[in-house]
């Protein structure tokens, strides 16, 4: 049974595996790499996942979810019809596709992974990021930082350079930064740093808001099917903008019709906050490293959002350097994590390379605050990017005469006050009755390189108490009852993928046009159902053929002005097809 490496993005996941070598990508049933993180209930109550999802947040937004890694950790429910799902359920959704688009590539059954996390996701985040593999039948012990399998990545393909880099890892939806010094077969992380509130789809909405405000449009007032569609439509604008300048942007759907021309330069200056907010990890992570920007060799930039010049402009000059031209930001991640997968299989080939990792927070126990009682201190034991694996003890007296006991209570977090931290969870040990300060007990914490803390409290008798925080492991019966319950809702079939991403490709863009154009997305949209419903194998795949063919034509017109209505010929012969 292989195991696999795969990067759970916010915008789009991937998979990949260590064989013959090396680590090679996965492609989904609709031979691609990237499948989008979106999930979306059809009206039979089958569950969509990945382009066709994600062309569904136009047609039909009330059954559709993307997004959704940000809330990962939380109580945060979406609807979609008639069902509601947490954040764990809907990225298991996604992983759940991504294994059976891996078993059927391997011909083998996939039941373990590697799963890549933002290396700035808490204790919460990651506890649910493997509570999302269990709901989709895999195993997941290990969680790698994103930037740190990023860093693998390049190790590999570098041949071994001696280097000190700088990670920097923008997403759809997550920032990381990461300093890795890499040397012989070792990869060592040194300091993390990041921002889970900062990523593509971020700048995304700043486009789209600047873009109302520049044309009179009232964001507030439009429906969610329109902010949609405008938030899609500067996403495409944001992405056009990497490889053409200026780029138009405009919307006219009968009630709104407005465009603009964007520059990069206008996307820095309406996306300043943003741009801002990107140097700040930049900075921590070299304080805490103790490094110069002089120290860094090189510049490595990940993600799918650091393809954007405006943003590798900016970080560029920061660092004073130009980013590595070599690194891959679409792929690095999910290639370093099928590394890591090799080597959680103890691959031959990568029984040398060694990854290490560092603690992305600070971790400790409430102490008595004299000044102020009812606000207790962070007495920290294990500091942020100490490296893992780490052991630190300290001892914590009483505070009141004849006390009998000792609440220790773990915390993790930067803040100097308890109550400004997250509360990972509480022992209480019994100590004989004395004056202040005349017993205690020592706290000792180990934390390993999966993110598992045990906590050990010994008080003066020589009496052992433990805690082991980890990932919350849901009871098998659990585990069963939401399996069940997950199993229950049918993926759309395999062989059906290509054709409903198709259609609901022509629904997003029924969606997005009028007049003409619509008209004719409406007849195609209802020739190609007529093909489907003939279910003649290669009848339809000579429809998908040119239905594909006509919406790329399409996407190429919808946003131009000025143009003719393109009309689509059904009966027209087609060379290729008659060929096959």
């Amino acid at each position: 049974m292989a195991i696999i490496g795969i990067d759970l993005g916010t915008t789009n996941s991937l998979a990949a595996v260590w064989r013959n070598g090396k680590s090679e990508l996965i492609p989904n049933a609709a031979g691609e790499y990237l499948t989008p993180s979106a999930v979306s209930v059809d009206e039979d109550g089958s569950i969509l996942v990945g382009r066709a999802a994600r062309d569904r947040l136009i047609s039909h937004p009330e059954r559709t979810a993307a997004r959704f890694k940000r809330y990962m950790g939380t109580k945060e429910t979406f609807q979609l019809g008639e069902r509601s799902f947490t954040p764990e359920e809907l990225s298991a959704l996604v992983l759940r596709s991504l294994r059976e688009d891996a078993e059927n590539y391997l011909g083998e059954p996939v039941t373990e992974a590697v799963v890549s996390v933002p290396a700035y996701f808490a204790e919460a985040q990651r506890s649910a990021t493997k509570r999302a593999g269990a709901l989709a039948g895999l195993q997941v012990e290990r969680l790698v930082n994103e930037p740190s399998a990023a860093a693998v990545a390049a190790h590999i393909a570098e041949g071994d350079q001696d280097k000190v880099c700088l990670v920097f890892d923008l997403g759809g939806g997550t920032l990381d930064v990461s300093l890795v010094e890499r040397f012989e077969n070792v990869v060592s992380v040194t300091a993390v740093s990041g921002d889970n509130r900062l990523g593509g789809t971020d700048f995304d909405f700043a486009v789209a808001e600047a873009f109302c405000k520049d044309t009179g449009i009232n964001m507030k007032a439009l429906s969610q099917q329109k902010e949609e569609l405008l938030i899609r439509q500067a996403e495409s604008c944001k992405m056009a903008l990497t490889t053409q300048e200026p780029v138009i942007m405009a919307v006219d759907d009968g009630e709104i019709s407005a465009s603009l021309t964007l520059t990069n330069e206008w996307l820095i200056r309406s996306c300043s906050a943003l741009f801002q907010r990107l140097a700040a990890p930049v900075r921590r992570v070299l304080l805490d490293a103790g490094t110069s920007v002089q120290e860094v060799d090189e510049l490595v930039m990940v993600g799918g959002s650091s393809h954007m010049p405006a943003v590798r402009r900016y970080i560029g000059r920061l660092m004073g350097k130009r980013p590595a031209h070599d690194s891959r930001p679409d792929t690095a991640v999910a290639l370093g994590a099928g590394i890591c997968a090799g080597m959680k299989a103890r691959a031959a080939d990568l029984k040398e390379l060694v990854l290490t990792d560092v603690c992305p927070f600070t971790l400790g126990i409430a102490a008595y605050n004299g000044r102020e009682p009812d606000r207790p201190l962070m007495s920290t034991l294990i500091e942020r990017n100490c490296v893992l694996p780490s052991s630190k003890e300290g001892a914590y007296y009483t505070v009141h005469d004849d006390q009998e006991s000792i609440d220790v209570q773990i915390y993790q977090g930067e803040n100097l006050y308890c109550a400004d931290n997250t509360l990972l969870g509480s022992l209480n040990v019994k100590v004989p009755k004395a004056r202040q300060g005349r017993q205690s007990v020592r706290v000792r914490f180990t934390y390993d390189i999966n993110g598992i803390l045990e906590v050990e409290v010994v008080n003066k008798n020589a009496e052992v108490s433990r805690l082991v925080l980890q990932s919350r492991e849901m009871s098998s019966a659990e585990v069963e009852r939401r399996l069940e319950e997950l199993s229950a809702l049918k993926l759309h079939p395999r062989e059906q993928e290509g054709p409903r991403a198709l259609i609901a490709r022509a629904e997003r863009l029924y969606v997005a046009t009028v007049g003409n154009l619509r008209e004719q997305v409406y007849r195609v949209l209802g020739w190609y159902q007529g093909i489907l419903n003939s279910q003649d194998r290669l009848l339809v795949a000579k429809a998908s053929r040119r239905m594909e063919r006509f919406l790329d034509q399409m996407e190429d017109w919808v946003g131009d002005d000025g143009l003719p209505g393109f009309t689509f010929n059904l009966s027209d012969s087609d060379e290729e097809d008659d060929d096959q």
